[in-house]
């Protein structure tokens, strides 16, 4: 078990850290996310090992991975856009 919550908090930051770099501006501060990544990566691999029993390293994994990735997505903010566009009632 302590193999499985290593790795997957080493992938889970991974994860974090490929996701801060590619979007930069749409994510909050950097420590946040990897933060939430490793987080992520172990509470995922809790879940997963806690369903699937011991013995399937691989899908525990696998399941820290998709359970970080979720968490991330819920950090990324919408694109902001150049040009505000108003509503006609506005004025």
């Amino acid at each position: 078990m302590f193999l499985e919550a290593l790795g997957s908090a080493l992938l889970g930051f991974a994860l974090a850290w490929a996701a801060a770099h590619r979007l930069p501006d749409r994510l909050p501060g950097r420590a946040a996310v990897l933060l939430t990544g490793a987080l992520g990566g172990v509470f995922g691999a809790l879940v997963t090992h806690g369903a699937l029993g011991p013995g399937h390293f691989l899908a525990t994994l696998i399941g820290a991975v998709a359970v970080t990735a979720v968490l991330l997505s819920l950090l990324v903010r919408p694109a902001s856009r150049r040009r505000l566009r108003r509503s006609a009632a506005a004025g």
